[in-house]
């Protein structure tokens, strides 16, 4: 086990921990963002900078500070290690630029694009970006590719975080789509124009950060913010296929399936295509309750989740209560940064 300073509070973990999974073990505010980094994906992180943070202090033995900005997602951390990332302003600085290096080539379709609401990007800067660009030329933009009658590629949004790569060449046998060209050239793009045509192909639209892959079933039918997520389950019969779902309604239309997601965004247990594109009927469903949304998000302005209780503001709460509250999912126990 190490023990490290994340940000002047202390936390122990295993060896061979990561300094952002560290951070994600304390949790609120301060864990830094990540735009590439993918927990259960092996090979991602490293590619985006958005998670960059200042050791201060490399170790107990060696208590140097490292001389430059490290990526959280890929350095491990080290017994007696001191991380600065909220609290150190070159940290800040530098999360700025690199949002505005994000943006120099990302397409400003926020009004059209369906990842609207729920996009990493959009995050990242409404949290670390400026209002203003530097940028006068004009932006990189890609033809077209029809890469099948499901998922739609829009490259020119692409930010080349390498996560559709990871998860098609790990979850499936048959990948034919990787990154295509060098340098500025770099894209996304499918072997001699072959469409992704496997039955877990599907995910990529999860693990993107982006709108680059989107749903072509659910392309233009609505706004994520206007529709509910409930959490739902079947028994389905496909090998890896864990059945496990989130719905998300129109009134009484499942307008689109998706896997579920962690609190960091992040899928843990994948799902095949005949789930989420073939069962959008209520009947093919066993229902297990509303999603929980964060509160922070803008979904949440049309959830329908009872609020987060926290005991630290209602001392008299009974301890009845309190166990009440914690077996019943829509109502969750909350700390004060909920």
């Amino acid at each position: 086990m190490a023990k490290i300073t994340f940000d002047g509070i202390e936390v122990e973990v295993p060896d061979g921990t990561t300094i952002l999974n560290a951070a994600r073990q304390i949790g609120g505010g301060i864990v830094p963002p990540a735009m590439c980094y993918y927990t259960p994906l092996k090979g991602s992180g490293g590619k985006c900078r958005a998670c960059l943070v200042k050791v201060s202090a490399g170790s107990a033995k060696d208590p140097r500070p490292m001389p430059k900005l490290v990526a959280s997602c890929i350095t491990t951390v080290q017994d007696g290690m001191v991380v600065e990332n909220t609290i150190n302003q070159q940290v800040m600085d530098v999360r700025k630029g690199i949002v505005e290096m994000l943006l120099i080539n990302h397409p400003l379709d926020c009004p059209v694009c369906d990842q609207a609401g729920e996009c990493s990007l959009q995050d990242f800067a409404f949290e670390h970006g400026v209002s203003t660009t530097r940028y006068e030329e004009e932006r990189r933009t890609f033809e077209k590719i029809d890469i099948g009658p499901l998922i739609q590629l829009h490259m020119t949004r692409c930010i080349l975080c390498y996560r559709c790569v990871y998860t098609a060449d790990q979850l499936t046998p048959e990948r034919v789509h990787g990154v295509l060209g060098r340098g500025d050239a770099s894209e996304i793009g499918t072997y001699i124009e072959n469409i992704i045509d496997n039955e877990f192909s599907g995910n990529v639209i999860d693990v993107c950060p982006v709108g680059a892959l989107t749903d072509k079933t659910f392309r233009f039918k609505q706004r994520v913010w206007f529709t509910k997520p409930v959490n739902a389950h079947r028994d389905c019969k496909t090998d890896k296929c864990n059945g496990r779902v989130t719905l998300w309604y129109k009134g009484k239309d499942v307008l689109r399936v998706t896997a579920r997601k962690d609190e960091y965004g992040e899928v843990k247990e994948w799902i095949c295509n005949e789930c989420r594109f073939d069962k959008k009927e209520t009947s093919d469903w066993v229902l297990e309750g509303p999603a929980h949304i964060n509160r922070a998000s803008v979904i949440a302005q049309n959830h329908y989740e009872l609020p987060v209780v926290n005991p630290q503001v209602i001392q008299d709460l009974p301890e009845s209560t309190t166990r009440e509250l914690e077996r019943n999912p829509p109502l969750r126990l909350g700390g004060l940064n909920n």
